[in-house]
């Protein structure tokens, strides 16, 4: 599967891990509202996953677009970076608002080519 191929689409994510929400086996918070794509599969057998960055209070579904996909090198769950409005972040502004999360991976930040 090509993630990279949802680069700049419109998508539906379904918040599981609201902002403020605490891991359910791990003690981090999550810093952002973060979710999944319906009826998407991932290589990890599970459906593609989505950091929700713009939103400053907890939701629980949203559509946007896809700015960017957080591919890890060190595992197998490329993770979207959805925007509600479409407003862009930097890839240092990603890093900070994921590395809750992201810290543990490897990874490194897709965009669409220009």
């Amino acid at each position: 599967m090509n993630t990279t191929s949802y680069l700049g689409q419109s998508v539906s994510v379904i918040i599981d891990r609201p902002l403020g929400s605490k891991h359910p086996t791990h003690s981090f918070i999550y810093g952002v509202n973060y979710g999944y794509i319906p009826n998407t599969m991932s290589p990890d057998g599970e459906e593609l996953d989505a950091y929700v960055l713009g939103v400053d209070k907890p939701i629980d579904k949203t559509t946007g677009i896809c700015i960017a996909v957080i591919h890890r090198t060190n595992d197998h769950d490329d993770k979207f970076v959805v925007t509600p409005n479409g407003k862009d972040f930097s890839d240092t502004q990603i890093e900070k608002l994921v590395d809750f999360q992201e810290r543990w991976f490897k990874h490194i930040i897709l965009r669409k080519a220009i």
